[in-house]
């Protein structure tokens, strides 16, 4: 089995689903990398 390591980036937009949209879609566009989930948060603004 491959290792996993889990890298849980923060960033400051929770509101906003174009920019979340366009965050997620560049991280799965890194080679090896894989987006496995997006937690936006709208209160705190935070994703």
């Amino acid at each position: 089995m491959p290792a996993l390591i889990e890298c849980v980036p923060n960033f400051s937009e929770g509101r906003d689903p174009e920019v979340i949209r366009r965050i997620a879609a560049r991280l799965e566009s890194v080679e090896g990398a894989a987006l496995l989930h997006v937690d936006a948060g709208k209160a705190t603004n935070r994703t």
